[in-house]
């Protein structure tokens, strides 16, 4: 039966940091989207909320300042190479995220079969954020249940990759997790722990157990 490998984007694919924080970089805004990401991670603020105030922030966000951030990102090493592996055994891989649907859907061109973020208005920015689009921990799952439907396998057929509170409910629901990066709210939670730079190595871990 083939496999379906569902991978988390910041803190996950990224390494030490989100692609929020990489595009606000971009235009000198460190200070600010730092202060927001406590905000998120103490759960002051929701995704919604998180994505309005974003929305404002970027307000002189276009597309160059997108590929800049994402082509200057410090992605986990390998990771084309990892999935063109999962393509090669007949399985499937994928990236669910909160982030912006914009930047994550670029990993399609790295050789995900899937790849889901929050939806935001076309950059640059003249409309405001649509909370239909704006995804959540719970919205991870129901993605991944579409995709399950999509290739053809179950959730007993799935492997999770993430690293904090918003992968909690997609590694309660599949049977395999690894916990990449992690922080200690998660880590726990994964059957498989990993801490490095290299997802050819935390993929291999699901691998040896075959």
């Amino acid at each position: 039966m083939a496999r379906l490998h569902l991978f988390d984007l910041d803190g996950t694919l990224l390494y030490g940091t989100a692609a929020p924080v990489e595009i606000s970089r971009r235009l000198g805004l460190e200070a600010e989207i730092a202060e927001l990401e406590r905000e998120f991670i103490a759960r002051r603020i929701g995704p919604l909320e998180y994505a309005v105030r974003v929305r404002e922030l970027w307000a002189e966000l276009t597309p160059e300042h997108v590929a800049a951030a994402f082509t200057g990102a410090p992605w986990l090493s390998r990771i084309r190479d990892t999935w063109a592996e999962i393509r090669r055994r007949g399985d499937y891989c994928a990236v669910i995220s909160l982030s912006p649907s914009f930047f994550v859907e670029r990993l399609l061109e790295w050789g995900a079969h899937a790849a889901y973020g929050s939806r935001f208005p076309e950059v640059p920015f003249t409309e405001p954020i649509d909370p239909a689009g704006i995804l959540s921990a719970a919205a991870k799952v129901e993605i991944a249940d579409r995709l399950c439907t999509s290739f053809g396998v179950e959730r007993a057929d799935c492997v999770a990759y993430g690293d904090s509170m918003s992968d909690a409910e997609l590694f309660a629901t599949v049977p395999v997790s690894v916990a990449v990066n992690a922080d200690h709210h998660i880590a726990y939670l994964a059957t498989h722990s990993y801490e490095g730079q290299d997802l050819w190595d935390a993929y291999e871990m699901v691998c040896r157990d075959g």
